[in-house]
């Protein structure tokens, strides 16, 4: 089977559903397969040398890959602004099947089965915590690619049910694709570690205590209830928030500068590094108003720290029994959870225990598996 597959968001976006599309293809590159995968990606603007290296990388795991000289945002124009019938195959050569990981599909031949996954509907559900211009985008698009797409791929059981109800898709047209946890997120330190956070970000794990929060500023990861309920605990630890520059995130940073003795904004943090930050941390923090699946309460599990997070959406089917669950709406029960993982020592001891055993049920090698099958079901109608 010859399968295309959009890889635009791993070349462009460092966190996010780039590093979802980095991890679940490099998986699957890895499996024996007759599959024939072709990878198609818009690298307008980016750094020549950076992704040839990229490119040469993804020939060596047996994959082609070919490029349009434009950037995401133009072909966003092209093909879903403009809608104009300029099928992907046209680039990529024939193909049996299309995957896209980014919840749109660009036009195909009629022959050509396609695959699309569906992360979340937070536009629908937080309109308030996006762009009007991309939630409009959003609210167009990401239906009509359900629409046309054969299979669609959830990232958990919430977000399946969100389009199954939302959009009357099928049921049997809906799949859960659970992403994975890296290997590389686990307790043991590697050397150097502590030195390269203090160098690169200026965090000195040795100097105080820290409660981290992961994440790209933005409304929706509710930092600013979260800087303002962690500013009611007791002196003694730092907050430190990891995350790139989103949208709509000046209040984010207003509050940390009130706070700024206790409470560091990172910036983003390089997927090398991000272990090492879990590791070291008091306290894993996510209080997320949605998500549709949460992969940092699960990295920082693997990592062997406690975790309290949102209620909210699917971030209790991720978290399990494994994390203090707090209404992300309350500061208060926010801060009293807070300070119960940080202070009772044998709450601590349990909850990395059973933190370790729920992300040791998600692998990038098993959410590549399914993926294969789900291009079988896709091929055979």
């Amino acid at each position: 089977m010859r399968i295309g597959i959009d890889y635009t968001a791993a070349a462009r976006q460092g966190a996010g559903i780039g590093r979802y599309t980095r991890e679940l293809i490099a998986a699957l590159l890895t499996m024996d397969s007759s599959h024939r995968y072709v990878l198609f990606a818009a690298t307008g603007g980016l750094d020549p040398q950076s992704w040839r290296r990229e490119a040469e990388r993804l020939r060596a795991c047996g994959a082609r890959f070919r490029s349009v000289p434009l950037s995401d945002e133009w072909m966003a124009r092209l093909w879903h602004r403009l809608r104009l019938p300029v099928p992907v195959e046209l680039v990529t050569g024939r193909l049996d099947v299309f995957y896209s990981p980014d919840f749109v599909l660009p036009p195909t031949r009629r022959a050509t089965r396609t695959l699309l996954t569906v992360h979340d509907f937070s536009f629908i559900h937080c309109p308030e915590a996006f762009v009007p211009s991309l939630r409009r985008y959003l609210e167009r698009v990401v239906p009509r690619s359900i629409g046309r797409a054969d299979l669609v791929l959830a990232d958990s059981a919430y977000t399946r049910r969100d389009i199954i109800s939302l959009l009357g898709v099928p049921p049997a047209r809906v799949q859960v694709l659970y992403s994975g946890v890296a290997p590389r997120f686990c307790p043991q330190p590697r050397p150097g570690e502590r030195e390269r956070l203090r160098t690169r970000y200026g965090v000195d794990v040795e100097d105080r205590p820290y409660v981290l929060s992961v994440g790209t500023l933005q409304p929706r990861k509710n930092y600013v209830r979260l800087i303002r309920a962690f500013a009611t605990l007791e002196p003694g630890t730092r907050l430190l928030i990891a995350g790139g520059r989103g949208w709509l995130y000046r209040d984010i940073l207003t509050e940390a500068e009130r706070h700024a003795d206790r409470v560091g904004i990172l910036g983003f943090v390089d997927d090398a590094d991000l272990p090492a930050l879990y590791r070291h941390a008091a306290l894993f923090v996510f209080p997320s108003l949605y998500e549709g699946f949460g992969l940092p309460v699960l990295e920082a599990m693997a990592c062997g720290v406690p975790v309290v997070c949102s209620n909210a959406s699917s971030l209790p089917e991720v978290a399990g029994e494994a994390a203090l669950l707090v209404d992300p709406h309350d500061s208060d029960g926010l801060a009293r959870a807070m300070a119960r993982a940080l202070e009772d020592a044998d709450m601590r001891r349990g909850m990395i225990e059973r933190g370790l055993e729920q992300a040791a049920r998600f692998t990038w090698e098993r959410a590549a598996g399914q993926l294969e099958r789900a291009f079988d079901v896709v091929w055979n109608g």
